[in-house]
């Protein structure tokens, strides 16, 4: 396993460590439920059905607008492919968000969460890779098969990862591994890269709960910026986020997985904490046009109770209430491309 030479952190607290080196949230309440909650849930379930699933390929799409082989170096665009996997066309380069492919979200393929939509892009389909970025190691955010698959066909990509998982996917195939803490950050290709905390948690068995971390990932190329959350429920540190790391011209910030409230909330942010999180993100630069912001982890598995398409329309609302620009934020469809431009007018 290789890895770039990372760039100086600044000197900031990031997760705790427990005596078993495990990874910890450094946030009150951050705690996961126990069996007895788990058990309560599924209760709780039996005694109030929830909606219906989508029938496979239900919801909407559009025809993906991907520039092969690269955009140029002033130009910047996104396509959702679906879930937490995005492509972003960004400073000449070819980014890539959680790249997940697979029909179930499963450690196999023939039991659990299966997809409602397809990847919007075949993995055969994408651009030439650059950069690879995995928030965590959780099935609906780390596919075995598509790591293999990506490795082969894009050998010169970096893969930048939080701590402890660069060995899961060096076995895997990945030949080029940044491993990062909270904070840390590297430059690949002319890409500044800073990994930033997310509470929630890992692990993809029993045995390996929170061994290792999680993370999301701000980027900066040409002037340019984005900002990846990757799987996370609320926190106070969003504000230094967009403070450190911003402004930012993009950010994919998830909005689905979040009922029953009382069992998700230490893990997944839901619409309304999803709005809170963009005002948290850009209130360190009033001066600054608002950022886009594309609505993330919803629609492809179903994974919570909440009712498929209850997210985007619970984010509109929440986004309409606090005033902010309609043109701002994006319910993509599956597939959709979107040029990133600043806003028409500075706020």
């Amino acid at each position: 396993m290789s890895k770039s030479e990372p760039a100086a952190a600044p000197a900031l607290a990031g997760p705790f460590r427990a005596p078993d080196r495990s990874f910890r949230n450094p946030w009150p309440g951050s705690e996961l439920p126990g069996w007895r909650a788990v058990l309560r849930m599924l209760t709780d379930r039996r005694a109030r059905p929830r909606a219906a699933t989508p029938r496979h390929g239900t919801l909407p799409i559009s025809d993906p607008q991907i520039v092969y082989p690269r955009g140029g170096a002033t130009e910047c665009s996104a396509t959702w492919i679906g879930h937490s996997t995005t492509l972003l066309q960004m400073a000449g380069l070819n980014i890539l968000t959680d790249p997940v492919f697979c029909r179930r979200a499963s450690p196999v393929q023939w039991a659990g969460p299966a997809r409602v939509m397809d990847a919007a892009v075949a993995i055969t389909r994408l651009p030439p890779l650059d950069v690879i970025l995995l928030s965590h190691n959780h099935y609906d955010h780390l596919d075995k098969a598509a790591v293999g698959t990506l490795a082969h066909a894009h050998p010169s990509a970096t893969w930048i990862v939080p701590l402890g998982l660069g060995a899961h996917i060096s076995a895997w195939g990945a030949p080029d591994i940044v491993e990062l803490d909270w904070w840390a950050g590297t430059v690949v290709h002319g890409l500044r890269v800073t990994a930033t905390p997310a509470r929630h948690f890992s692990g993809r068995s029993l045995r390996d709960r929170n061994k290792t971390l999680w993370c999301g990932f701000a980027i900066e190329a040409e002037g340019r910026r984005a900002y990846f959350a990757g799987d996370t429920a609320y926190h106070p540190d969003f504000g230094e986020i967009g403070a450190r790391c911003g402004p930012f011209d993009f950010v994919m910030i998830p909005i689905g997985a979040y009922d029953p409230r009382w069992f998700m909330r230490a893990v997944h942010v839901d619409p309304e904490e999803a709005v809170r999180i963009y005002q948290d993100l850009v209130a360190p630069h009033p001066g600054a046009a608002f950022p886009v912001m594309l609505a993330i982890h919803w629609g492809t598995f179903r994974l919570t109770d909440e009712p498929m398409d209850e997210p985007p329309r619970r984010a509109v609302a929440r986004w309409h209430s606090a005033g902010l620009a309609a043109d701002r934020l994006w319910i993509a469809r599956f597939g959709e491309t979107r040029a990133i431009v600043p806003a028409a007018e500075p706020r």
